[in-house]
């Protein structure tokens, strides 16, 4: 078999493997609304972790048996906070309640989250917002859609113009990087139009391949939170870079997505 048939079969393979992780995804999404609606109280550390882990272990009945049945020889990573290379191989990196604690106090910014790493690239990935209704898809070569309509990042070119925004990397963060985050926003006050602050960073990467924000920073982070919007950044057409503008890997300490127009822009006031 020539060299271009076996890309065409894995591409049409990853497709229909799209197809069904989909489906997948959008039933852990439907039982965690259900779930939804009354803010959880929780008055120790102890006791918020249980209320996460209920969340997500309601996703993953789900979302494990469904992906390992698509793809049995993938390794698994469901812990969000993971971060740096995985091994060699196929991989599903899975975030079950991405922005979790939005969930808990009742909040809309949350997601259900499933990605395939292939030799440490992502191939394809969904990312489903249960409330709103809406999936984000991108497939490697093949695009980035939101229920099958093409996404495009913005044609912005000034940074000035543009709204961008950051999340928190991780709870418990470094003193340095925490400082650092502060220091950046204070930079993008001054230079961009709208600086946006929030969790989690998945809602806002999907912003920016939908071209509704512009660029998006992060310091530190994890795999989960940054590989599917990566990938869909990438598929609409944006640059993904650290915040020097160095190629981004999972190992990386920074993480920049932004329009091509507005990128240059944004990593010099990041590296100010």
């Amino acid at each position: 078999m020539s060299e271009t048939l076996r890309t065409a079969d894995v591409a049409a393979s990853d497709a229909d493997l799209l197809d069904r992780t989909v489906t997948a995804v959008r039933e852990a999404g439907s039982a965690l609304r259900e779930r939804f609606g009354e803010v959880v109280g929780y008055r120790s550390r102890e006791e918020l972790m249980r209320a996460l882990a209920v969340n997500d272990d309601t996703a993953l009945d789900i979302l494990r048996p469904s992906l390992t049945r698509l793809r049995p020889d993938a390794g698994w990573v469901e812990d969000e906070l993971d971060g740096g290379a995985l091994p060699p191989g196929e991989w599903w990196v899975v975030d079950p309640a991405e922005g979790n604690v939005n969930h808990l106090h009742a909040l809309p910014e949350w997601a259900v989250t499933a990605t395939l790493v292939r030799e440490n690239q992502p191939v394809l990935t969904v990312v489903h917002l249960p409330l709103t209704g809406e999936t984000y898809t991108a497939l490697a070569g093949g695009g980035a859609h939101l229920d099958g309509r093409p996404l495009h990042v913005s044609p912005t070119a000034d940074l000035g113009l543009g709204i961008v925004a950051t999340s928190q990397a991780r709870p418990d963060e470094d003193e340095a990087v925490v400082r650092r985050v502060g220091s950046s926003i204070t930079a993008m006050l001054f230079d961009a139009l709208v600086v946006r602050t929030a969790v989690p960073a998945t809602l806002h990467l999907v912003n920016v391949a939908a071209g509704r924000i512009d660029a998006f920073w992060q310091f530190a982070g994890a795999r989960a939170d940054l590989l599917p919007g990566a990938l869909l950044v990438t598929e609409a057409g944006g640059r993904i870079s650290d915040a020097e503008g160095r190629p981004w890997t999972p190992q990386s300490g920074s993480f920049l997505a932004a329009a091509p127009g507005v990128h240059a822009g944004a990593v010099a006031t990041l590296s100010r």
